[in-house]
């Protein structure tokens, strides 16, 4: 497991929430990220998505899995 944080460059992150509290990505927002920024030399990062923990890990044949 890769327990160094990974750095977020502020252009990866969400626009804030609208007034009812809803965060919306409209397509033209929508963007590309490199599996290896991503993973930042590692194999492994954790994702933390509504109060789950997922893992996003690359295997040996350098396919992605993602698992809860």
């Amino acid at each position: 497991m890769n327990s160094k944080p990974m750095e977020c460059p502020s252009d990866m992150l969400l626009a804030p929430a609208d007034k009812t509290g809803s965060k919306s990505i409209s397509a033209t927002t929508r963007r590309q990220f490199a599996s290896r920024d991503l993973l930042g030399g590692g194999n492994e990062l954790h994702i933390e998505h509504n109060g789950e923990i997922y893992t996003l890990r690359q295997t040996s044949k350098g396919k992605l899995i993602l698992t809860k």
